[in-house]
């Protein structure tokens, strides 16, 4: 960048992307200094090697922030576990189904485990009623990616969440920044209401007060 570029030519685009042409690296110096712009080297391996006129710190600020975003619109995929036993009672299912319902509505795979034990390996059928009702009491939020198949004594289907997980963080988000919009509006309620209340008292005429006995008391007497 600027003085460090140690080649007598460079090809030099302009701030918007235009092409300049070849031209001395003296020249190219110049052009930056007078343009307050750096000078940086943008392709070194070319023959000459290209050069740009730019705001250095602005284009690495962009740069930070266009990885940033990146980052948090990278979709890690994560897989929940949730696990069943095929004679369930309906408490229990109901308080297993809220978490997969949660693990869906965050974005996240899940994989359903019904467990047989016992005399259970000779009813799959429980197994495969439990999973197909879960997949349909769940059909908001998720679908079948993988359905039900035995893995020996259990059985396993894979649930797929419908909105992705950037979608389901945006939702969270929009959810957090609406309540703080009704917090902030409702304070701001609250301390209207106190202004006026406070404008109401101020506007009321004070009542005279009573003079009593001590009044008429001469402030130099001793009492």
């Amino acid at each position: 960048m600027n003085d460090r570029i140690r080649v007598p030519e460079v090809r030099l685009v302009g701030p918007a992307g235009e092409q300049v042409g070849i031209v001395r690296i003296d020249d190219a110096l110049r052009l930056a200094r007078e343009s307050e712009l750096d000078l940086v080297e943008v392709a070194p391996m070319a023959r000459p090697p290209v050069a740009k006129l730019m705001d250095y710190g602005k284009f690495k600020y962009e740069n930070a922030q266009k990885a940033r975003e990146s980052r948090r619109n990278q979709t890690n995929t994560v897989i929940k576990e949730m696990k069943l036993r095929p004679k369930i009672d309906s408490h229990d299912y109901e308080t297993k189904k809220g978490h997969v319902v949660r693990f869906l509505k965050a974005g996240d795979k899940v994989k359903i485990t019904i467990m047989f034990r016992g005399r259970e390996q000779s009813r799959p059928e429980l197994g495969y009623n439990l999973l197909r009702k879960l997949a349909e009491d769940v059909t908001e939020f998720g679908f079948v990616e993988s359905a039900p198949k035995q893995d020996g004594r259990n059985m396993l289907m894979v649930l797929g969440p419908v909105k992705k997980k950037t979608e389901a963080r945006a939702d969270v988000r929009a959810e957090r920044d609406r309540r703080a919009a009704e917090r902030d509006a409702a304070a701001e309620e609250e301390r209207t209401q106190l202004a006026d209340l406070r404008a109401q008292h101020a506007a009321e005429p004070t009542a005279p007060r009573r003079r009593g006995p001590a009044d008429n008391l001469d402030p130099d007497t001793e009492v």
